[in-house]
């Protein structure tokens, strides 16, 4: 489906404030932050999750833990598809037993990825708590599910997309709304 630009949301400075605003945010929240790991959701939220650990390590001090989660297997939409999809990696290298879970994502749309996720990080162990961060969270929720910390509400249409541009993997940082051309 061809797409084009709607809107720009976020610009590089703007996006850079989001990310310090969700690293202190965090870091209110849970005093005890030696008890925290930060696991990021393939793709997009590993790169989301190893800024605020940066940030974090930066205001604090701390090397956090962090994880790759990949949900492809735990997603309830796999017997829709065709083809199979492309499993990636995950890598959780510390155990998850007892710690405070900072699950991190960018877009938060259905909740549909982050049920997954809790799925899959239920089969690593039992965490003393999961938080929810999503650097931007659209609505249309379709499972009771919220985050803890958002860098940005942004209502959008259904049809619409937010395309969350990182310089690690796009070249630079903008946060776009996209809209089909044709439909």
């Amino acid at each position: 489906m061809e797409e084009k630009i709607k809107a720009k949301i976020m610009d590089e400075k703007k996006m850079k404030r989001t990310f310090l605003r969700l690293g202190m945010e965090i870091l209110e929240r849970n005093r005890e932050a030696e008890n925290m790991v930060l696991i990021g959701i393939q793709t997009k939220g590993v790169f989301v999750a190893r800024r605020i650990e940066q940030l974090i390590k930066e205001l604090e001090n701390i090397d956090l833990p962090l994880g790759i989660l990949d949900i492809t297997m735990f997603r309830d939409d796999l017997h829709m598809h065709e083809k199979q999809p492309a499993v990636k990696k995950t890598q959780i290298d510390f155990s998850i037993e007892d710690r405070d879970i900072i699950l991190i994502d960018d877009v938060v749309f259905t909740g549909r990825t982050i049920r997954a996720a809790m799925d899959s990080i239920f089969e690593l162990g039992r965490p003393a708590s999961v938080q929810l961060t999503a650097f931007i969270d659209r609505g249309h929720r379709e499972m009771p599910i919220c985050p803890d910390f958002k860098g940005k509400y942004l209502p959008t249409s259904r049809r619409e997309r937010v395309k969350v541009m990182l310089k690690e993997i796009d070249g630079q940082d903008q946060v776009l709304i996209m809209e089909p051309t044709r439909f």
